[in-house]
């Protein structure tokens, strides 16, 4: 990192040091949940049913279906709509059309499985114990399906990992929701459904080939014949079908593995290939490696790395076709007036940014760059979204929890304490003041990030090395003013915030900074609750330049 002069700490701090040891206000005040002209009448069971009739009696309309997409490494740069012109997203571009589009959402953790589960439980890693991508945990050891295949050598049993935890999906179960999962799990037990799932449609461990995916089905594991994206995307358009024709409202959670690697040409069809026959690609830098790159996913130059951008930019192209497809059949289904549909990535993703392929586990010891936390997010609902805005406030994955209970009308009780606040007030009006400095946090292992729109700090416990990033005059994050004199006070302020939040927020038996998290797997639980003496992946080494 090249180093700028420290004289650009002084007026950031000066215009920061008077908030930060001041008690703020919440972050977000409650809004009355939006509701929509169009409504429908759905069976709820008896325990929810007097609720129910309360809110039909005061002639409110009836809570709203959702469906959630979820794409698997794609960056927030990866959109058309978001200004990449290298890239087809015709029905995502659609999204933000009728929808909003946010241009400052950031994940939990970047990588996967962890991002997965603070989504779920709206809750740091260090407090739901996922804190790596999971290596383990799907199926028993002795499973047959398990037997002689090196992807699924460190199985041991199936593990739960939040059982003991509330997922927002309990709580749309528990009024009354019909809910189903077409796609990615990723947080252990692959067999069986969780946290209020009836539907259950889901691949046998965390990745797998885009042809002939390992899949599992009514507990039953076994290698499906196509293309995943197809698999999942033709299920979820079935199950819309069954959906729409029920009295219960609904709730569909569509993770598809794309864009995800592998990216080499036999993993995708011709068709989606070919769009990017001609493609210059041009939105992703050309850059050596970074030097602390390591090996966890594909990468390349010259041609090689043209191949990877195709396949890449293939795998989006043909589940935006399926985004289509989906919002079609809401459409023809005559529900699309009464459901909010909401697209993410899990983390953000480097093609070729600061010189790094892959996402914060790209490089060791992680990384915590905006193109690896930054992710894209669209959201629609006819009447309860403003249509054709962006939003460029800043929020994160685990505000998603408090929102979403919002909107369906779910009165937003976990087990868990819960750091986000809803952000529903910003979908009609996105460009809302908020009354408070508003502040996102960023966890993988011993790395923790506090950000703020005008800086950033990343904390390596206790080994570093640390970032500090001025991103009003370093927006692409080249200069790091970490360890300069006249920043020491501002690193201090900023020390004190994150450590105050995540001793609110973080279980201590969890406590990610003293766990061996590497960026290569979780084999099973955290601390004191591992059974295993090898929970984590080793260390990786270092790929070097020819």
């Amino acid at each position: 990192m090249v180093s700028k002069s420290a004289t650009i700490c002084k007026p950031l701090f000066g215009v920061l040091q008077n908030i930060f040891f001041v008690a703020a206000p919440p972050l977000y005040a409650r809004a009355t949940p939006l509701t929509s002209a169009r409504r429908l009448l759905y069976h709820v069971p008896k325990t929810e049913r007097s609720d129910v009739l309360m809110v039909m009696q005061n002639g409110a309309a009836p809570r709203p279906n959702l469906v959630f997409l979820l794409a698997d490494d794609m960056g927030a740069w990866a959109l058309h709509c978001a200004g990449n012109t290298d890239i087809q997203t015709p029905n995502l571009d659609r999204m933000a059309r009728r929808g909003m589009r946010f241009d400052n959402f950031f994940c939990a953790s970047p990588v996967c499985s962890p991002a997965r589960a603070s989504i779920l439980t709206g809750t740091m890693p260090s407090r739901h114990g996922v804190l790596d991508w999971l290596d383990g945990g799907n199926l028993a050891a002795d499973h047959p399906f398990a037997q002689g295949r090196p992807a699924f050598a460190h199985e041991s049993r199936p593990i739960r990992y939040l059982e003991s935890l509330t997922a927002y999906t309990d709580l749309l179960a528990q009024a009354g929701y019909h809910c189903g999962l077409c796609g990615k799990w990723h947080l252990g037990d692959s067999l069986h459904p969780q946290h209020g799932f009836t539907d259950w449609y889901t691949i046998a461990r965390g990745g797998c080939d885009y042809f002939h995916p390992e899949m599992v089905e009514k507990g039953e594991v076994y290698e499906a014949d196509g293309y995943v994206t197809d698999l999942l995307g033709s299920r979820a358009v079935e199950w819309l079908q069954r959906y729409a024709a029920q009295d219960a409202p609904f709730y569909l959670s569509v993770h598809f593995t794309a864009p995800h690697d592998p990216w080499d040409a036999d993993q995708h069809p011709r068709e989606y290939l070919d769009l990017y026959k001609d493609c210059a690609f041009t939105a992703t830098p050309d850059l050596p490696l970074h030097p602390n790159q390591v090996h966890t996913c594909q990468y390349g130059t010259g041609a090689r790395r043209k191949e990877l951008l195709r396949g890449y930019y293939a795998a989006i192209s043909a589940m935006d076709h399926w985004v289509g497809r989906i919002l079609d059949q809401l459409e023809e289904s005559g529900v699309l007036d009464n459901t909010i549909v909401v697209f993410t990535s899990d983390n953000g993703m480097n093609l070729g940014q600061h010189g790094i392929w892959g996402k914060g586990n790209g490089t060791f010891p992680q990384n915590m760059y905006d193109s690896s936390v930054k992710v894209p997010f669209l959201m629609m609902a006819p009447g309860r979204v403003a249509e054709g805005t962006v939003c460029e406030e800043m929020f994160s994955h685990y505000d998603l929890f408090p929102t979403l209970c919002e909107l369906c009308g779910v009165p937003c009780r976990s087990i868990q304490p819960l750091p986000g606040h809803s952000f529903a007030p910003w979908l009609t009006d996105p460009d809302r003041q908020n009354p408070a400095p508003v502040v996102v946090y960023d966890e993988y292992g011993p790395v923790r990030m506090i950000r703020r729109r005008d800086c950033k700090l990343v904390l390596r416990t206790p080994y570093g090395p640390n970032e500090l990033y001025d991103l009003v005059q370093d927006p692409g994050e080249e200069h790091n003013l970490y360890g300069q004199a006249a920043c020491e006070p501002l690193v201090l302020a900023l020390s004190r915030e994150m450590d105050a939040w995540f001793r609110r927020y973080a279980d201590p038996a969890f406590d990610a900074r003293c766990e061996g998290v590497a960026g290569t797997g979780q084999h099973d639980r955290p601390g004191c609750y591992a059974s295993l003496a090898d929970r984590y992946g080793p260390r990786p080494a270092y790929v070097k330049e020819k």
